[in-house]
């Protein structure tokens, strides 16, 4: 004989919300899984390209035609060799930030700010450096805030930016299609994102309903499905997984003696893979090294008994390539894990 099982209100929600989490969960596991790759890799490379911050180091005045002849003049040959040479499993770029200059064409972008001419270089660098790090077996990744060019009052009023703890709808259904367009450009040229600044998530991305963090991440994997995202609260010791739609965890950390990684099973935490971002200069992308080259094979030892992967922030130069005293120290990185 059958028995009806009664549930009170209460018990059929809690029933409701149990069952929505293992579905998100289950979903995202198999969203996680894409970051293998990046274990194997065990750590990368990065570089801010920014126009301000190149204009402020060679104090020279930045302009359409001046970033233009920066882009055209970028030796991602030169720089494919140097990531080589230093054994880094892959290589993570800005595609832009606050000054509202972009190294990389987006008609999205320019239909939506309506600046004249285009701060989005006429060169795909993003491409570009794709094809030559490919011939070396690297894999590159791309870096993007979550909000309008914080410098650039008239694409924050284009875009409906509100920096704070704000919904940003309007914002957001812009920014997601800027993103997906350059995803959609670069196909599965790109194998990941990293997006900064996500300061409020409970404010723009927890919603049920769009935008939230399901179509945020759907908009970077648009052009590449297994495409890898991390979302970065900021600058936090512990490191935590803000969603289960990112795949790796954002990681900034500024001083590395801080650092807390706790409850990993396997490389993950929570199932997401560990992933640490710090830099190798005075500040980020700038100044001459502040570690010791044992420091640096110390923390990048200390992420990878994790089972983590480190990546690191070193300056470069306007054409593109490293500097010696940072290569110095980055080859240090790739002596001490081997080969691949």
């Amino acid at each position: 004989m059958t028995r009806l099982i009664h549930f009170s209100r209460r018990q059929f929600l809690f029933f409701v919300v149990a069952v929505l989490f293992s579905f998100i969960r289950g979903f995202s596991g198999n969203a996680q899984g894409k970051a293998a790759w990046m274990k194997e890799a065990r750590w990368g490379v990065m570089n801010h390209y920014l126009a301000d911050w190149i204009a402020r180091v060679e104090k020279m005045e930045m302009s359409v035609d001046e970033w233009n002849n920066l882009i055209d003049n970028f030796d991602v040959e030169g720089l494919a060799k140097q990531i080589e040479s230093v054994r880094a499993g892959y290589y993570l770029i800005t595609i832009g930030q606050n000054s509202g200059y972009y190294l990389s064409p987006n008609a999205t972008y320019d239909r939506y700010v309506g600046i004249r001419p285009s701060k989005c270089s006429r060169r795909d660098l993003v491409a570009d450096l794709y094809e030559a790090l490919r011939k070396h077996g690297i894999k590159l990744m791309v870096y993007l805030p979550s909000g309008a060019p914080g410098r650039d009052r008239a694409a924050i009023k284009a875009l409906e930016w509100q920096r704070g703890a704000y919904r940003n709808r309007e914002f957001q259904l812009k920014w997601e299609k800027v993103i997906r367009k350059w995803s959609m450009r670069w196909d599965k040229k790109v194998a990941g994102w990293w997006f900064d600044g996500c300061y409020w998530p409970n404010s723009m991305y927890r919603s049920m309903e769009p935008p939230n963090f399901a179509s945020f991440a759907a908009a970077a994997r648009a052009g590449n499905p297994d495409s890898i995202v991390a979302f970065n609260p900021g600058v936090v010791p512990r490191i935590l997984s803000l969603t289960p739609h990112e795949d790796y965890t954002a990681g900034e950390i500024n001083d590395l003696d801080r650092v807390e990684i706790r409850r990993v099973v396997d490389g993950k935490i929570d199932g997401v893979q560990v992933h640490i971002l710090s830099y190798l200069g005075q500040r980020w992308g700038m100044g001459s090294p502040r570690f010791s080259k044992e420091q640096v094979i110390t923390w990048s030892r200390k992420i990878r008994n994790y089972g983590g992967v480190i990546t690191w922030d070193v300056p470069i130069q306007p054409n593109g390539l490293i500097s010696q005293p940072f290569i110095d120290q980055l080859t240090a990185v790739g002596q001490a894990f081997g080969q691949p």
